[in-house]
């Protein structure tokens, strides 16, 4: 019995240690630290910038999403993103994309979402695949980076979490 719950406990520590290096992998040379600039027009035509998102929010986290709407992984995740807008202060960026504004409205998405056709923002923040998701809390900091789908709850857990770091 005690054989078989050591095999186990090892199976278990492999799979974590490549969910885990994989996730390094995927998040290598994103933004650490102080969040990049961002800033651009919505959708409605306003201007906004993250600067802008994290003062309105009053100290709460930010949830900085870069998607695309040609990508199947970003269209699978995009209610999740739209739960967490309900309660949390929520930032997109919709980069390499044609007609952003039909899509949002064709699926009934409401989040904020900037335009970056040519992908400059994207590429400020070295974002090379989408989704890629950054949680920046009230100070500006990234506290969390995550490459691939996010589970609405994943989500609220880093957004919770990261408020815990003030």
């Amino acid at each position: 019995m005690l054989k078989r719950w050591r095999k186990r406990a090892l199976e278990a520590g492999v799979i974590l240690a490549v969910i885990l290096g994989a996730q390094y992998w995927q998040t290598r040379g994103l933004p650490e630290g102080s969040a990049p600039p961002l800033a651009g027009t919505l959708l409605d035509g306003r201007s906004t910038s993250l600067e802008d998102t994290r003062k309105t929010a009053g100290g709460k986290p930010v949830l900085v999403v870069f998607w695309a709407t040609w990508c199947p992984v970003c269209v699978a995740e995009e209610g999740n993103i739209e739960a967490v807008a309900r309660d949390h202060p929520v930032l997109s960026v919709a980069m390499q994309s044609e007609d952003v504004a039909r899509h949002m409205r064709t699926r009934g998405l409401s989040f904020p979402a900037i335009d970056d056709p040519e992908g400059r923002i994207a590429s400020a923040w070295k974002v090379n695949g989408v989704p890629a998701h950054f949680v920046v809390d009230g100070a500006g900091k990234v506290r969390f980076r995550v490459v691939g789908y996010a589970t609405e709850w994943g989500l609220r857990a880093r957004l919770w979490w990261s408020r815990q770091f003030l």
